[in-house]
């Protein structure tokens, strides 16, 4: 008998403790899940609000004249493709940097890091500067309409104090974010995004500046919604161990900045740049007025739900930073499995929509048969693209949470400019596929962009990125005696 209970015994334990391991990474993978949710939903709201400002001060202008809103969208394009994609891209090394400082305890360091951003991306503000003033001379060098040129170039004038209240912001979203303090952002952008549409208003119609006034409402809303942030982190308790006031200390170690910043700006460009060119290709095609304005709808579209995987990536380079920067390697990893259920859940969602919609899209645009007809066909494209996109941007969040902004600079210019736009130009002018085609091309560059960026976390070795986060942190660190 006793043998009996003891053979029992024997058994059950194992199936027990087997029992207990599954509830605890259940429980783990739900709270991971938990954090990531609160994280990713403020996150999607800040860069959904973020991006209609530039959206609502297009559509005022649109109410002024076809010129008018024609120069309006070309002068908002060449400046996002000119300053930005840069600025968003420079500020996304802080991901790494305060990311991982705050994961470590250094949290001094987090004031530090994004004094040095703020530095860095207003010197490099200068020269944006200078290419947003002479938009119109250069628009018209690319083979561009002189007239929308001219008043292209005008409203770009009008929006240079933009360029600078936007690299400050940048800036600060990133140093709130690696906190996890994002209901502040989220408020204080809904009050600038409410604010935008009253002083767009007043400036277009009342002021008697046109368009023109357009462009100064989006630098008062920019620089509005930073004096917000900037009171918050100033008196705010939730900043007072991370903002300790200005320092010297942001005056050195700015190459350690830029070895990440500038591979961070490349990745970010690179990707973008290559959205834009596909409007810009769809111009050659035959019927350009119908394959520009379908890529156009599909691009505006496709920026549009893309800021819900963005906010998800936004969560999962702060999870991972922090995590690898305290030196918990096993988080980290269940970090990335999370966010990857997760986008895939989400760009399901997304791309079925987009199907479903498929045929009634096209109205919200235009009342044309031909353009509705054609992107109730480029739809199921555009959620293929969607999907994929999805997990690339979630990969891309992991990538910079860990630190290989190089790496993912040199994977982003392969799979888009070896194999994207190649193939998108392939398809479009040898096989004679159309728009259709530059958009295939654009997911051949995707597929392989998931590729690569699968392979390098399934090879990850997580114990040596917590190791390489550390000394990362603590190589930063300044001793106080060598600042005087």
């Amino acid at each position: 008998m006793d043998g009996h209970e003891n053979n029992t015994s024997s058994l059950s334990t194992p199936l027990n403790s087997s029992s207990e391991k599954i509830k605890d990474e259940n429980g783990s993978f739900l709270e991971e899940l938990r954090k990531q949710l609160w994280l990713a939903g403020p996150l999607i709201s800040v860069s959904l609000l973020q991006f209609c400002l530039q959206l609502i001060s297009v559509m005022f202008v649109g109410h002024l004249g076809e010129l008018a809103l024609s120069a309006a969208s070309m002068a908002t394009s060449f400046a996002s493709v000119t300053g930005f994609s840069l600025l968003m891209g420079m500020a996304s090394a802080l991901d790494t940097l305060c990311g991982q400082s705050y994961g470590a305890k250094q949290y001094h360091m987090l004031g530090i890091h994004t004094q040095r951003a703020m530095l860095v991306l207003l010197l490099a503000c200068v020269p944006l500067a200078v290419i947003w003033a002479n938009t119109g001379p250069i628009l018209e060098a690319l083979g561009q309409d002189p007239d929308i040129s001219r008043e292209a170039g005008s409203y770009a004038r009008y929006m240079i104090p933009c360029v600078f209240g936007y690299s400050i912001l940048q800036c600060q979203v990133r140093f709130l974010q690696t906190q996890s303090i994002v209901f502040p952002m989220m408020i204080s952008t809904a009050i600038t995004t409410l604010l935008h549409l009253l002083v767009c208003w007043i400036l277009v119609f009342k002021s008697g500046l046109g368009s023109k006034g357009a462009a100064v409402a989006s630098c008062v809303s920019y620089w509005l919604n930073a004096l917000l942030l900037a009171l918050y982190i100033k008196y705010s308790s939730s900043c007072s161990k991370t903002w300790a006031g200005f320092s010297r200390e942001a005056l050195h170690n700015i190459f350690d900045f830029l070895r990440l910043g500038l591979p961070s700006a490349v990745m970010v460009c690179l990707e973008n740049w290559s959205f834009e060119m596909m409007v810009l290709l769809s111009g050659l095609l035959p019927n350009p007025a119908l394959e520009t304005s379908v890529l156009s709808i599909c691009l505006n579209t496709s920026s549009t739900v893309w800021m819900i995987p963005f906010g998800l990536s936004s969560a999962i380079s702060t999870r991972i930073a922090n995590e690898l920067g305290g030196g918990r390697a096993r988080a980290a990893r269940l970090a990335l499995r999370v966010v990857l259920v997760m986008a895939v859940a989400e760009s399901t969602l997304v791309a079925l929509v987009l199907v479903l919609i498929r045929n009634m899209w096209g109205y919200a645009y235009s009342n044309e048969a031909e353009i509705v007809s054609y992107v109730a066909a480029m739809m199921p494209l555009l959620a293929t693209s969607n999907f994929i996109d999805g997990l690339q941007c979630v990969l891309s969040g992991a990538v910079r949470g860990c630190g290989w902004q190089k790496t993912g600079a040199c994977i982003n210019l392969g799979s888009y400019y070896l194999v994207g736009i190649p193939t998108s130009i392939f398809l479009a002018f040898v096989l004679h596929v159309g728009g259709k085609g530059l958009w295939m091309g654009i997911i051949c560059a995707l597929v392989v962009q998931v590729i690569c960026l699968s392979i390098i976390m399934l090879r990850t070795n997580w114990e040596h990125e917590t190791k390489k986060a550390r000394e990362r942190v603590y190589n930063s660190t300044i001793p106080v005696e060598l600042l005087w």
